[in-house]
């Protein structure tokens, strides 16, 4: 939890009852045939999810359940938005970019989010901005020689 900044014990409950239920339906899974068609779809759809919201590397894999089943709550904490934000380089620090969310500088897609808990998928990882009013956007844009002079007026 420190080394994520989380500041509520409940994320880490969750993020661990997830987990549980992820290594329980991998356990139930495994002792099925491996030529079952309802055993092959819900692998392949546990795959997908797991791997649409971030947690797997890939989808495709000769060990997917094994990989499955070694999730841990740090992979579900480094999909929360600060972690996100400082893996692409919107900040140095995590603390930083904990900041910037809870002061309503960061949106993902059309929506500014406040809370740093917000867990990030790989769909929405390109949708994630500067708000147009924040001052940090002000001064990337202005660093980068791209500020235009009809915005600084408004």
């Amino acid at each position: 939890m420190q080394r994520y900044h989380a500041t509520h014990p409940d994320d880490y409950k969750k993020y661990s009852g997830l987990c549980r239920m992820v290594q329980k339906l991998v356990n139930i899974l495994m002792k099925m045939d491996h030529k079952d068609p309802f055993r092959v779809e819900m692998t392949d759809m546990l795959l997908e999810k797991l791997y649409n919201i971030g947690v797997l590397p890939s989808k495709h894999n000769a060990d997917a359940l094994k990989v499955c089943e070694r999730i841990t709550v740090s992979s579900f904490f480094r999909r929360r938005l600060s972690t996100v934000l400082v893996r692409l380089k919107f900040c140095e620090h995590l603390k930083e970019a904990i900041t910037y969310i809870q002061q309503g500088h960061v949106r993902v897609g059309p929506e500014t989010v406040t809370d740093p808990a917000f867990l990030v998928t790989r769909n929405m990882e390109d949708f994630i901005t500067w708000v147009d009013s924040s001052k940090i956007k002000r001064k990337v844009l202005q660093y980068n020689d791209q500020l235009d002079d009809y915005d600084a007026m408004t």
